[in-house]
């Protein structure tokens, strides 16, 4: 369960989630309200990702699994769906030098066969120059799908069984995440603890089914660019700090790793 003290009027958590998922909503939302193409609120939440990264590794999270493009976004338009394929390029010249710095390492999951080839070079070179960090992992979920996912695990299970390498009565939960894409995370950090959306949606939209199954959520209105502004957040150590401070002041729930 986490705990948190009182410390200067700040709250402050004695104890962290291990693994973090970020549902990062409302990009165009936030762009619209300031009337700008939907674009510049997808660069914006880069920034702030790049900020919430950051906070996240200095508090001790050990994961942070970010929903950057589902397999049902290729329905977006066009021009749309063109400039996010093209900010992990941006994301590798402009951000993995200081993420690099505070130790931090890039995976990712997903399906990269869709994906561009400048997209893809950019996210192979982000893992490589982080592959012998030692801290936080940032874990990008690119062109993932949930169900996609564990129909793909299913498949390569039952290759197994029919190839007679794997018995049916083999085959448990444990051996199910071993076939999952986050089976390459840390072994007890695979599962999310927490899970944040923004943007208000009250849904998960196949982000993680199968490792969410005991995570806590915390879902509010703010769009994503906006949850590191300082005039949003009470005053406190970290915006990751007053998320989950808030979780655990409104509900008195533990996190469980699986």
């Amino acid at each position: 369960m986490f705990k948190f003290r009182k410390k200067s009027h700040q709250e402050v958590l004695d104890n962290i989630p291990n693994h973090i998922g970020i549902i990062m909503d409302g990009n165009g939302r936030w762009a619209k309200k300031r009337l700008q193409p939907r674009v510049m609120g997808h660069k914006a939440g880069m920034d702030a990702l790049q900020k919430v990264t950051i906070e996240a590794s200095q508090l001790g999270v050990k994961v942070l699994t970010v929903y950057a493009f589902s397999t049902e976004n290729w329905s977006r338009p066009q021009d749309e769906v063109k400039f996010i394929m093209n900010l992990p390029v941006e994301f590798f010249n402009k951000y993995v030098p200081e993420l690099d710095k505070n130790n931090v390492r890039i995976l990712t999951i997903g399906d990269n066969s869709r994906l561009p080839k400048e997209t893809l070079d950019a996210l192979e070179k982000a893992v490589e120059q982080t592959k012998h960090n030692s801290g936080l992992v940032l874990n990008f979920a690119l062109n993932y799908g949930g169900r996609a996912e564990i129909v793909s695990a299913v498949q390569a299970i039952a290759k197994e069984v029919e190839a007679g390498k794997l018995s049916p009565e083999a085959i448990d939960e444990d051996l199910i995440a071993k076939h999952l894409m986050t089976d390459k995370l840390p072994y007890l950090y695979r599962d999310p603890d927490l899970i944040i959306r923004t943007s208000g949606e009250l849904r998960l939209s196949n982000f993680l089914p199968w490792q969410s199954a005991y995570s806590e959520f915390y879902f509010t209105d703010v769009f994503w660019p906006d949850l590191t502004s300082k005039g949003y957040v009470k005053p406190s150590l970290t915006t990751i700090n007053v998320t989950v401070a808030s979780v655990v002041s409104r509900k008195d729930l533990s996190c469980k790793n699986v």
